[in-house]
Parts: C-alpha cells; sequence; structure tokens
C-alpha cells in the first residue's frame, strides 16, 4: 500500500471539502422556515408539503452509494465537480419552480449531485490527509463539524432569507458556491487513476425506490393507520425492493455494495452510531425549531439565532476537543458517551412547557445535546471510513453517508408520526402542540439509548492504522 504524498494545498482543498459537506447538510435544513409559504405559492398539500425536504434525502440516501462506487470507478475528483454541477442544476430547478412537481424533481436533482460529492468528499479527505496521521485526526474533525454545523446554520439562514427576502433566493444561494467549487477542483483536488468495472444500476434503482416506500409509509401512517392495508402494502412493498437490493449485490460479480464489507471489524458499528445520530439529531433540531416558533413565538430569524449556541458548541468540541479524547480514551468510548450525551439532552428537552422560555426550557438542554453529538460524531466518522480497504474508500465513505442520511430520513419520518399523534399537528393549541414536541423528543431519546446499547456490543478493537492508495495532485490531470 502507498500512502499519499503531501499536498502542499491540502488545507484550501479541505476547506472546499468541508464546504460540500456544510452544504450537502444544509440542504437538508435550509427549507424548514419557508415550507409555509413555498406551500401557498406552489399550492402543496398538507400532507405533500413534507416531501420538499424528503425528496432531496432519500435521492441523496438512496444514490450515494452509487456516488461511492462511481468515485472508485471514475475518480474521486471527477465526481466531485460532477455532483456540483447536478447541484447546480437541481437548485436552478428549484428556485424556477412554480408547481409543486417542478420543486420536487429540483429537490431530487439537489439530492443526486450531493449523492455523488458527498461520498467523493471523504475519498478526497482521505487522499490528502491519509498519509499524515496527526493531521488526519484535525481534518476530520473540520469535516465532521461541517456537519452539524450545515444542519443548524441551514435553519438560521433560511429564517434570515424567507423573512427579508423570499424563499427562492434560499436556492440562487447555491449557484455562485457550486460555480466556485467548480472552478477550485482542478487545482485543489488529487487524482487517482480510474478503474475497470461496472455500475450496478439496478442495486441503485432497487435500494432508492425502497427507502422512498419506506418514508412514504411512515409519513402517511398517522393519516391512513398503521394497521391500515395501504400503510402495510407500502411498507411491504419496501421490504421487497430492499430485499431484491440485497439479492441483487450477492448475486453480481461487481455489486454496488460488497456486502463482505460489514464483516470488517467495527464498520457495521461506526456505520450503526452514524445512523442513530441522524436518526436522533435530525428530530431534535425540527421539532426544537418548532417549538421556538409555534409555542414560543418567535420569529423565523430569532429561531434560527437561538440555534446558533449548538452550532458554536459543535464546532469547537469537534475541532479542537473531540481528537485529543479520541487519543486519550479512544473511539468506543467517545460513541458511547457522545450517544449518551445527546439522549439526556434529549430527554432534558421533552420537559420544555407551553408557558416556557428560552434560558429555562432550551438552551441548557440543547447545549447537552450538541455535547453528545459532537463526541459521537467524529470517532464513529473516522472508523467507519478507516476501518475499510484503501482501495474501496469511495464504498466506505458511500456507505457511512447512506447511514446518516437514511438514519435522517426514517428518524424524522417515525418522530413526526410519534409527534402528531401525540398532537403536534393542532396549531395554535400550545399545549398539545408542546405534548406532540415532548414526545417526538423523547422517541428520539429513545432512539439513541438503543443506538449506545447496539454500539456497545458491536463496537470492538481499534481501527487500524489507514493507508490510501493514490498519487499526487500533481501526477496526472484530472
Amino acid at each position: 500500500m502507498l500512502t499519499a504524498e503531501v499536498n502542499p494545498r491540502r488545507w484550501w482543498a479541505l476547506a472546499f471539502i468541508a464546504l460540500a459537506q456544510f452544504m450537502v447538510i444544509m440542504d437538508t435544513s435550509i427549507i424548514g422556515v419557508a415550507l409555509p409559504r413555498m406551500q401557498t405559492d406552489l399550492g402543496f398539500s398538507p400532507g405533500s408539503l413534507s416531501w420538499v425536504f424528503n425528496a432531496y434525502v432519500i435521492a441523496l440516501g438512496g444514490l450515494v452509494l452509487l456516488g461511492g462506487r462511481l468515485a472508485d470507478l471514475f475518480g474521486a475528483r471527477r465526481m466531485f465537480a460532477a455532483g456540483w454541477a447536478i447541484l447546480l442544476a437541481g437548485s436552478v430547478v428549484a428556485a424556477l419552480a412554480g408547481t409543486a412537481w417542478v420543486e420536487l424533481a429540483g429537490r431530487v436533482l439537489q439530492g443526486a449531485g450531493s449523492a455523488l460529492i458527498a461520498p467523493a468528499s471523504l475519498t478526497l479527505l482521505m487522499m490528502l490527509f491519509g498519509g499524515q496521521p496527526k493531521e488526519l485526526g484535525r481534518a476530520f474533525a473540520i469535516y465532521g463539524a461541517a456537519a452539524p454545523a450545515g444542519g443548524t446554520a441551514g435553519v438560521f439562514l433560511g429564517g434570515v432569507i424567507t423573512q427579508w427576502l423570499s424563499w427562492p433566493w434560499i436556492f440562487w444561494l447555491y449557484v455562485p458556491i457550486a460555480l466556485l467549487a467548480i472552478a477550485a477542483t482542478p487545482r485543489l483536488m488529487p487524482t487517482a487513476p480510474a478503474r475497470r468495472g461496472s455500475v450496478d444500476v439496478v442495486g441503485a434503482a432497487s435500494v432508492t425506490a425502497g427507502l422512498a416506500l419506506a418514508v412514504y409509509a411512515i409519513v402517511r401512517a398517522p393519516e391512513l393507520g398503521w394497521g391500515s392495508l395501504r400503510t402495510i402494502g407500502t411498507l411491504a412493498g419496501a421490504v421487497v425492493l430492499l430485499g431484491i437490493f440485497v439479492a441483487v449485490q450477492r448475486a453480481r460479480k461487481e455489486p454496488l455494495v460488497r456486502l463482505a464489507i460489514f464483516r470488517t471489524p467495527n464498520l457495521g458499528g461506526a456505520n450503526l452510531a452514524q445512523f442513530v445520530l441522524g436518526a436522533a439529531w435530525i428530530p431534535l433540531w425540527y421539532f426544537l425549531n418548532l417549538y421556538l416558533q409555534q409555542v414560543l413565538g418567535y420569529g423565523a430569524f430569532a429561531s434560527g439565532a437561538a440555534l446558533l449556541p449548538m452550532t458554536v458548541l459543535i464546532v469547537v468540541l469537534m475541532v479542537a476537543v473531540a481528537p485529543r479524547l479520541i487519543a486519550k480514551w479512544g473511539f468506543k468510548a467517545l460513541i458511547l458517551g457522545g450517544l449518551a450525551a445527546l439522549a439526556v439532552g434529549l430527554v432534558w428537552l421533552s420537559f420544555a412547557r407551553p408557558t416556557g422560555n428560552f434560558v429555562v426550557d432550551v438552551l441548557p438542554a440543547s447545549l447537552v445535546a450538541a455535547l453528545g453529538q459532537a463526541l459521537a460524531f467524529i470517532p464513529s466518522l473516522g472508523t467507519a471510513i478507516s476501518s475499510a480497504r484503501p482501495e474501496e474508500g469511495g464504498l466506505a465513505s458511500g456507505i457511512v453517508n447512506t447511514s446518516y442520511q437514511v438514519g435522517s430520513a426514517l428518524g424524522l419520518a417515525a418522530m413526526t408520526a410519534v409527534g402528531m399523534s401525540h398532537g403536534a399537528g393542532r396549531l395554535g393549541d400550545t399545549v398539545a402542540l408542546t405534548n406532540g414536541f415532548s414526545a417526538a423528543f423523547l422517541g428520539a431519546a429513545g432512539v439513541a439509548v438503543v443506538g449506545g446499547i447496539l454500539a456497545m456490543l458491536t463496537l470492538h478493537t481499534a481501527p487500524k492504522a489507514v493507508t490510501v492508495p493514490s498519487e499526487p495532485a500533481s501526477s496526472q490531470p484530472g
């Protein structure tokens, strides 16, 4: 195995890689406060409005494995640039949309572009820093901090843009950033030789369709009933499609996912931790934002600003503290401790009152939850990537991104169902709304607890040292 030579522009490249992660995750949250206005302007029904979020997340979560495979076959740098181009196109479509279906098409395109960017970003990071173990930890910390920062910043920026401009500017924001990233990629990003292989289109289609059906069934279940034939039939269809995906992976000579990779020590446990973090964290900021606006009466801008303390704490902990704690205590202790702290913060939030206030009911609990997210995210991400074989870096990146995004989609869908069944949909009734939000917080806490127990059972040995097969950035053209 070869280690990557030191790239003199690696920190500038890391800045764009972190920016990519920031934008990919921000795209899941920035539309939150704009949804009511989008519903009015584009004619969404109450039942279909959530698909402005779900269309993006499902396309991202379902196609990111394909993105990782393409990065391995055709080069991470090419897929990184191609992803930005598709994200750019999707943003333009979403900004110009005049109907609900065009808006959803734009969101699907955005998700498809992000599905190329996300695994390529992690692969490029490993190529840049895989040969420098001391720098790799800091690089992971910066990259990891970009994810929750992007999620929280999306709520804040969405509030600013929606309140003072208009919702299409949420999507126009991506255009200059995408153009800058496309222009900078050839100069900053390293290359690796392309590999021979085929693309598993059937596998990509079946896993994406299966995830879409699963989320659709969970979102509609409170309205249709969990025991209704439609809900059961949709869930059964999702299981069949995901079963087809597994069968195809076993039968193909060059599958989208080499299933044996999950026998790699710690890889399955680390991805489970990422799944749980997405499933618990995304419902937290989603319902916390609703609590601030619908119960405490905050405006879009004030609600976004109220979430900034969490972002600041997460960034500081991930960049300055987490790498040192990993070196001292090891990855497993931090993952378990982080999930426990996240669960405590969520339980604390469940005690929020209909007549509460930010300082008492939100700030301390949200900071405890942010502490847990910061502690668990970096070690689980790093373990998931470094446990795989170097030549499967794109696949490992795709799997870990899938774990987090699918966890986000399913977790939010499930907690939305829990919240709605306890009153989260009764606008104007602050008591019912608070009860619904509290139920969702408790449900997410339960996810974190169960995830912590499973992680304790599946994480055992320290991850192996990371070596990355690559060539220096100047060795060949992109």
